[in-house]
C-alpha cells in the first residue's frame, strides 16, 4: 500500500509538473495577463479622473469592474477579464506547487512559491470582484472595513492588523524595489527586453512599478494608522489610499502621476503578456 500510495503521489506530482509546463498553461497565462492589463488600464484612468475631481468612479479593481459594466457590451468585458483572472490563478498556484524548480536555494525556492500562492489569492480577488459586478451583487465597498473590525475585536487583533500592515509596506517597498533595480526585466523574454522597444518596456515597467510601490505603501499605512488608533474605519484599500494622496498638499499632481504610473504598469503587463519569459 504504502508503494502504491508513493506511485500514486509520484505520478500526480509528474503530471503537475507537465501541466505546469504545457503549452495551455502558458497560452492561459498570456490571456490573463491581458485581462490584468486591462484592470490596471482602467484603474489608472479612474485615479486621473479622480485627480481633476471626477469622485463617482473608484480608483480599485471593483471600480475598474463597474467601469467596464457601463461599456457597450460591459456583462461580456466583464466575465472575459474575470475568466482572465480565474486563468492567472491556476497559472500561479502551479507554480506555487510546481514551479521555480531552477532555483537550487531551498529557501529562495519556497520564497518564491509563497510568492506565487499569495498572487494567486489576489487574481481571485479580482476575479471574484468581477463576478460580484457581472451578477449585481457588488459589495457596498465596506466589506474591506468589516473584515479589519472582525480582525481587531479578536485577542491580539491590533497586532495582527498591524502585522498585515507592514506586510503590505513591505510588499509596497519591495515594488520600488524592483523599479529601482529594474528586476521586473526578468518577467519578458530576451526580445521584449531588446532594442528600442525593450527600452521603452523598462521605461513603462519602471513607472508601472514605482507608482504600485506608493500605493501600496499609503493602502499599509492606513492599515498601521487603523491598527494604532483601534479604528477599523481607517483603514482601505487602493481606493481609499488615492483618496487620501488626494488630500495631500499637491495631491491632484501626485494623484495624476500615480494614475498615469498604474496605467504604465498596465502597458508594461500587455508587453509581457507578449514576451512572457519562460
Amino acid at each position: 500500500m504504502t508503494v502504491s500510495g508513493g506511485s500514486t503521489v509520484r505520478r500526480a506530482e509528474g503530471a503537475g509538473r507537465d501541466a505546469h509546463q504545457s503549452e495551455w498553461v502558458e497560452r492561459a497565462a498570456r490571456a490573463g495577463l491581458v485581462a490584468y492589463a486591462a484592470v490596471y488600464l482602467l484603474i489608472g484612468w479612474l485615479a486621473v479622473q479622480l485627480a481633476f475631481g471626477d469622485r463617482e468612479g473608484k480608483p480599485s479593481s471593483s471600480g475598474a469592474m463597474h467601469q467596464l459594466a457601463e461599456q457597450p457590451f460591459g456583462g461580456v468585458l466583464i466575465w472575459a477579464v474575470s475568466v482572465g483572472m480565474f486563468l492567472l490563478v491556476v497559472w500561479k498556484l502551479l507554480d506555487a506547487a510546481f514551479g521555480h524548480r531552477e532555483e537550487r536555494d531551498g529557501g529562495k525556492r519556497a520564497r518564491k512559491r509563497v510568492e506565487s500562492a499569495g498572487k494567486a489569492v489576489m487574481y481571485a480577488a479580482i476575479g471574484l470582484s468581477g463576478v460580484r459586478v457581472a451578477t449585481g451583487s457588488g459589495s457596498s465597498g465596506k466589506g474591506q472595513e468589516t473584515w479589519t473590525a472582525k480582525l481587531m475585536n479578536v485577542t491580539g487583533g491590533q497586532l495582527l492588523v498591524g502585522l498585515v500592515a507592514l506586510a503590505i509596506i513591505g510588499y509596497g517597498l519591495y515594488q520600488g524595489y524592483q523599479a529601482w533595480t529594474e528586476k521586473f526585466a526578468d518577467k519578458l523574454d530576451t526580445e521584449g527586453r531588446s532594442g528600442t522597444t525593450g527600452t521603452a518596456y523598462i521605461a513603462f515597467g519602471k513607472a508601472g512599478y514605482t507608482a504600485r510601490g506608493v500605493a501600496f505603501v499609503v493602502v499599509g499605512g492606513l492599515f498601521a494608522y487603523a491598527a494604532i488608533t483601534h479604528d477599523a474605519s481607517k483603514s482601505g484599500g487602493l481606493d481609499q489610499a488615492l483618496f487620501e494622496v488626494l488630500d495631500t498638499p499637491f495631491g491632484p499632481v501626485l494623484l495624476c502621476l500615480i494614475g498615469a504610473g498604474l496605467a504604465c504598469y498596465g502597458v508594461f503587463t500587455l508587453a509581457r503578456a507578449r514576451h512572457l519569459a519562460k
